[in-house]
């Protein structure tokens, strides 16, 4: 009985320690403003883009929205500007490898492109529509979300200066 006792005590406590590494999941994006940005966990289209250290704005998508198809001009022009300083820029989309490839030849996008497929990362960061963005610094703390055509250019040079 006293073996099955601790045993039991050990278990729970494991348990416990354990929920305190589980991933924050937050409630609408802006919760996430003044926070570190969630781990990645994605597949990127073509070359992972080395962002540790890094400036970077993360934009949630899809190819069937017509104003997130209307943002890529504008990420493409922000990341032209500011790749050269340092900038990457990271598009999100829970569809599947073969459906984004197919759309970034018709519609170029000169940043990284990944898919969450699974949509852990949008559920993570209580992302319910789209699309939406987020500054991160170099630190990778939120300094900024909306929507990407809202995001001002000051915000980008700030981040870039730290």
């Amino acid at each position: 009985m006293h073996k099955q006792f601790a045993l039991l005590t050990a278990l729970t406590l494991f348990s416990v320690l354990n929920l305190g590494a589980a991933e924050t999941k937050y409630k609408s994006p802006a919760e996430v403003v003044g926070k570190s940005f969630p781990e990645l966990k994605v597949e990127f289209i073509g070359e992972k883009p080395a962002y540790e250290g890094k400036a970077r704005i993360v934009e949630f998508w899809a190819t069937w929205c017509p104003p997130c198809r209307a943002s890529i001009p504008h990420l493409n022009e922000v990341y032209k500007k500011f790749k050269d300083k340092g900038l990457v820029v990271v598009g999100i989309t829970d569809e599947p490898k073969q459906k984004i490839e197919s759309f970034r030849q018709k519609i170029p996008m000169d940043y990284s492109v990944a898919s969450d497929a699974s949509g852990a990362l949008l559920s993570q960061l209580g992302i319910e529509g789209i699309p939406q963005a987020f500054v991160l610094n170099k630190k990778g703390v939120v300094v900024w979300e909306g929507h990407p055509m809202e995001m001002k250019e000051a915000t980008v040079e700030k981040v870039l200066a730290e």
